[in-house]
């Protein structure tokens, strides 16, 4: 039940990430946008070599920082604190065009609102809450026997109630993972392309934080699918024995 409550917390912390500017809160994202320079990488496909002047010129001397959540964005636009809402248009309205002039803020929401869909982790959140109440239905250890002959005895939950919880397990396990890879891939895919097209002005990465909560929900859920798995063999081998 521990590792259920576990992988919940993590899971509701990673869909909770950039929702608001409450401390910690902007460090979980799926991507970060931000104005830096550096020195342009070269290539024999670019058809035109001095891109990256004219893209230098237009992002000036802007220094913010553009990040991403599931239901939210974050932005820090002179290096102060960070300013967190799930309306861009909100965000734009609160810096000046010299502060973005790239329109990062309009690439972050383009992201949130086109590639990154949470409600896959939203149905394995409530099929993990599904699967800790069944737990806690199990029997705990009794008292059997009198006086020299007292032991503890446990008792076994009934099989259906086995299969309920290990179905809606794997079910978490599997919109957890589907969640997970989708976020990775579009995540790197699409920092990626941001700064080859910021070539020298725009950096991007993508979110550690956020793909550590994911990637650890899932492999507390995976052990726990794993830990029923045999508790229903357990129990089945039990029963085949008694008849």
């Amino acid at each position: 039940m521990v590792m259920v409550v576990i992988a919940m917390i993590l899971l509701s912390l990673l869909l909770a990430g950039c929702s608001s500017s409450s401390p910690l809160i902007p460090g979980i994202f799926l991507i970060s946008l931000y104005y830096q320079k550096y020195v342009p990488v070269p290539s024999t496909a670019q058809v035109d070599y001095n891109a990256h002047n004219a893209i230098a010129v237009v992002a000036g001397e802007a220094v913010l920082q553009c990040r991403v959540g599931y239901f939210g964005i974050c932005i820090n636009p002179d290096g102060g604190s960070w300013l967190c809402s799930n309306n861009a248009t909100a965000l734009a309205n609160e810096i000046a065009l010299s502060q973005d002039p790239l329109n990062l803020v309009w690439l972050a929401s383009q992201f949130k609102d086109m590639i990154v869909f949470p409600y896959l982790l939203i149905i394995a959140v409530l099929f993990a809450f599904l699967c800790l109440l069944i737990l806690a239905t199990f029997p705990n250890w009794e008292n059997e026997g009198e006086g020299e002959d007292l032991h503890l005895v446990k008792r076994f939950p009934t099989r259906s109630v086995a299969q309920i919880s290990l179905i809606s397990i794997f079910i978490s396990c599997a919109f957890v993972l589907v969640s997970v890879l989708w976020q990775h891939t579009a995540s790197v895919a699409a920092s990626i392309i941001v700064q080859d097209f910021g070539n020298g002005s725009v950096r991007s990465g993508v979110g550690t934080s956020a793909m550590v909560l994911g990637w650890f929900g899932l492999v507390f859920l995976v052990t726990i699918m794993i830990g029923l798995l045999f508790f229903c063999l357990t129990q089945l081998s039990v029963k085949q024995t008694e008849e």
